[in-house]
């Protein structure tokens, strides 16, 4: 049976897509782009394998639009894209069709989303390349791409970046000893993803030093805390050790723990 279409109509809720109707019986939509690729226009004998070249073709087309809408949102990865056509039940040939087309006109390019992405998570978040390379592996970037792109975060960047991180610790922690602020900004810049050798260098340019007078109140706080702690199972000898010890591991020099352990001893008689 020779198939002809009868009529084509515009569909009312998507002003893009067409209803088409082969012997003045509805038959399938189609994209606004698949209508004007294929001719489909009244009186046209639609042959079997044409129809199935049509049918695919408009899937293509739809898993296109559905990820330009996915893109427009924000910058996308190749891999992001897939995963959510595959999410959307789109076929594996399809994808893989629609993915191209995106290359081709521009719209998805990892190596341009990778760039991007290094630039924001060092500017944004002041991560390092340890962590943004995580980053880019759960956008499924190329392996080679991840080492060309984060060639370019050049050490002294990445000290920089990574100074003001460790100066921004070391003011906001400034009622700590030394030994507890050095071991923030090891920990802060670890979780951030740069290496112990930039770590080094940050630790290397900031000032740690304290004040007899510093010292005195980071004593009272931390050695009270540290004494009540302990009072409540240790006594003598025994509570003096565990104090001093805690006081050591914090950082405490020597002489200042013994002067905090004789007031302790004269306030208790």
């Amino acid at each position: 049976m020779t198939r002809v279409i009868t009529k084509i109509t515009r569909q009312k809720k998507n002003q893009e897509r067409y209803n088409i109707f082969l012997n003045e019986e509805y038959a399938f939509s189609v994209d606004e782009t698949i209508l004007i690729q294929f001719g489909l226009t009244k009186g046209k004998v639609i042959e079997g394998l044409e129809l199935d070249e049509i049918a695919f073709d408009d899937e293509i087309q739809r898993a296109y639009n559905r990820a330009l809408g996915f893109l427009s949102y924000q910058m996308r990865s190749e891999y992001e894209v897939k995963k959510k056509l595959l999410d959307l039940e789109f076929g594996e040939a399809v994808i893989q069709e629609a993915i191209q087309k995106l290359n081709k006109h521009g719209f998805l390019n990892d190596a341009t989303y990778t760039k991007a992405l290094l630039e924001t998570k060092k500017k944004t978040a002041k991560k390092g390349p340890r962590a943004i390379r995580q980053d880019m592996q759960k956008k499924g970037i190329d392996k080679k791409l991840q080492e060309e792109v984060l060639e370019t975060f050049s050490e002294e960047e990445q000290l920089s970046i990574a100074l003001k991180l460790g100066e921004k610790v070391a003011f906001s922690e400034r009622r700590k000893t030394p030994t507890q602020v050095k071991q923030k900004i090891q920990d802060n810049l670890m979780r951030k993803g740069y290496s112990f050798a930039i770590i080094e260098q940050v630790l290397e340019q900031i000032e740690f030093s304290r004040e007899d007078d510093e010292w005195q109140q980071m004593i009272q706080v931390q050695g009270d805390k540290a004494w009540r702690k302990y009072a409540t199972k240790y006594s003598g000898y025994d509570l003096h050790m565990r104090v001093k010890q805690t006081l050591y591991q914090k950082g405490f020099p020597a002489d200042i723990i013994e002067t905090f352990i004789e007031e302790k001893e004269q306030e208790n008689g």
